[in-house]
């Protein structure tokens, strides 16, 4: 029967992505050049995307396009095919197939469609960008088909005897010791569709592949900048995104291998939510769904890159920073049986912003220039990271070097002919330092003798590294930043100044006194950098009201602002999260008995409303003049999504 030929390929083709999510790419390879079917085409085109996207590689676009163009135009052919009845079919026995016949097959060509639009986006062109977009709108429409025929009403609920037993295989320790009291089984619908037979790997191919292509979809678009969404809403789209997340968690709990990439795009979810968006509805909830899809993932192919990365960011948003230095050390050891280069890259990327976050410079930079050696995106972004690490070691002549590596490796790295955003900012900033260093009557060539504030510890402010450092490394900061001249005045902090103290008091009737020779900053951008900085540490250090004053001073700087302009969004974003956290922190203390909860409700109804204020304010600042908008756009966003999560838990539908 065709279908058990279908079944058989689609078995075989697993196991050559059992070789792909265990590292082995050279193994996943072979195995799938053995057949030209349309699952093993596209198994070929998968290790070719992935290779390509996840080391930004664009010398691999061309064969991936070729091989899921083959992949999809075989599926294609399949699909217009009517398999033949079955012989001799028994009516007292025979089970109706629950889904029409061919449904594979449209699954397989719009999963090649889908990574076809995305490969043509990383050709670095227009035209690229346009394809991408005509893709992906094809692929949208078929998955929203696809999924009123599989499921024509609506994902499946869990009944409560299916989470019970289901529930007691899945509380368990898992292998890294991490204690696991619930897993995805539990926070989402159940695997089967409608009924509890299955048709074997075929049927569940079509069950897993409708809920992640249309989870996907809907996720990918809600998190959209809203100025995109304004864009693709001309093609229709729409999103519904608790809808995507559940049908995204459902695919997640099959065995076939949508369920995997399902699991893969909610760990980057709950990891950007977490890393970004600043404050959290439910943290604990987000942090146990995250480690319930990596215990799961994890458990079946404990040697691949991406879930050691995954359970790295977990302990890192976790305040374990040394526990995903341990892990990301160990995945990167020498001497594994399998690597995939590309993967292995993030590992890498993931411990230099660990270790940047630790203060650990030398290592950090190591492992940023250690990133140029393993991939071509950017190298100019990595330089000027290592380059600030550097600079805060005082080993100036090695960072000037790399500074000066800067413009050349940007030139040869653009997309449609221009620069990546953030190598947009570097270029800017570059170019302040060096007119800084002119106008102070030094060298311009040796512009790093101006930079008075690290790069790294500047770019780590679009990564929201230092809202999850521990509190010592955060009080270093403040020490440091503080001290810089003209001292900042911070009269409610006790953490500002060399070695904690704060400046000694001026003589009497002589105003502050101030080192001999040019202040450290000298300019509104610099001061209004460093009062963002000291606000974001304050807050993390648990002062509140410290960080609420030089956020302030930070959006009040911003008028005056000439190069850096996206600091008055950034301040004003982080003061929305401020107001947020300042009620969290009373909750705390509340659940543990320390305050009344007469007062609370109402206070989280003036600072959700209070953020929410602030929010438009930063969004109205995030233009498309200031360089890194987008990623502000996407976290005002995120957070808006959690204030409304916080209303909906409290009953506020103001």
């Amino acid at each position: 029967m065709e279908s058990t030929r279908t079944a058989a390929l689609l078995e075989s083709a697993q196991r050559g992505f059992d070789h792909l999510f265990s590292n082995d790419v050279a193994s996943a390879k072979a195995h799938f050049t053995g057949n030209d079917d349309p699952f093993h085409l596209l198994g070929l085109g998968v290790c070719s995307f992935l290779e390509a996207a996840l080391g930004m590689e664009s010398g691999l676009m061309t064969e991936a396009t070729r091989l899921l163009t083959l992949s999809e135009a075989g599926a294609r052919r399949q699909a217009r095919l009517k398999p033949p009845p079955p012989p001799n079919p028994d009516p007292s026995n025979a089970r109706q197939p629950r889904f029409p016949p061919g449904l594979e097959w449209e699954i397989l060509g719009a999963d090649a469609v889908v990574l076809l639009g995305l490969t043509h986006a990383l050709s670095e062109s227009y035209m690229g960008y346009f394809q991408c977009m005509y893709a992906l709108n094809s692929a949208h429409s078929k998955f929203t088909k696809l999924y009123k025929t599989v499921y024509p009403h609506g994902l499946p609920l869990a009944s409560p005897s299916t989470l019970t037993s289901r529930l007691s295989t899945s509380s368990r320790t898992s292998k890294k010791g991490t204690p696991t009291s619930t897993s995805i089984a539990t926070l989402t619908p159940p695997r089967t569709g409608e009924g509890e037979g299955r048709d074997g790997p075929v049927e569940e191919l079509v069950l897993a592949g409708t809920a992640f292509g249309f989870g996907l979809f809907n996720l990918v678009f809600s998190l959209l900048p809203k100025k995109i969404q304004s864009l693709v809403g001309l093609f229709g789209f729409k999103h519904d995104r608790k809808l995507a997340l559940r049908a995204l968690g459902m695919a997640a709990e099959t065995g076939d291998v949508h369920g995997v990439f399902a699991g893969l795009v909610l760990m980057t979810y709950h990891g950007v939510v977490l890393l970004l968006s600043g404050y959290q509805a439910d943290e604990a909830h987000i942090v146990q769904q995250y480690r319930s899809i990596v215990d799961r993932v994890e458990e079946r192919y404990p040697e691949g890159a991406l879930w050691i990365l995954n359970r790295a960011k977990i302990l890192r948003m976790s305040h374990d920073a040394a526990g995903a230095i341990r892990v990301l050390a160990d995945g990167l050891k020498p001497g594994r049986p399998h690597s995939f280069a590309q993967a292995d890259t993030l590992l890498v990327f993931e411990l230099a912003w660990t270790l940047l976050g630790e203060m650990r410079y030398q290592d950090a930079a190591d492992m940023f220039v250690r990133i140029t050696e393993l991939n071509t995106w950017s190298h100019g972004t990595y330089y000027f990271l290592a380059a600030g690490c550097y600079s805060a070691l005082g080993k100036h002549e090695k960072a000037q070097a790399l500074y000066d590596a800067i413009p050349d490796l940007i030139d040869k790295k653009k997309i449609g002919g221009k620069d990546l955003p953030t190598e947009v900012l570097i270029k800017k900033k570059l170019l302040f330092y060096k007119e800084k260093q002119k106008r102070r009557g030094g060298d311009p060539a040796l512009f790093e003798q101006a930079i008075k504030i690290s790069t790294a510890e500047e770019l780590g402010i679009f990564w929201n590294t230092h809202a999850r450092v521990h509190t010592i490394i955060a009080e270093e900061h403040i020490k440091e930043w503080s001290a810089l001249t003209p001292i900042h005045s911070l009269p409610s902090s006790k953490l500002a100044g060399p070695k904690g103290k704060a400046p000694a008091p001026p003589p009497s009737g002589t105003g502050a006194v101030e080192p001999a020779g040019p202040p450290d900053l000298d300019t509104p951008d610099e001061l209004a950098l460093r009062s963002l900085l000291l606000g974001i540490c304050h807050r993390t250090a648990g002062d509140f009201a410290s960080a609420r004053e030089c956020l302030r001073d930070a959006y009040a700087r911003h008028p005056a602002v000439k190069v850096s302009t996206w600091i008055g969004g950034v301040a004003m974003f982080e003061l929305a999260v401020l107001d947020l956290k300042i009620v969290e922190h009373k909750e705390r203390r509340l659940t543990a008995g320390f305050v009344g909860a007469a007062m609370l409700v109402a206070e989280w109804d003036r600072a959700l409303a209070g953020a929410v204020e602030k929010l438009d304010i930063a969004i109205g600042l995030a233009t498309n003049t200031v360089d890194l908008s987008s990623r502000l756009d996407s976290r005002i966003m995120m957070l808006r999504d959690e204030i409304a999560a916080k209303k909906e838990k409290l009953g506020i539908f103001s």
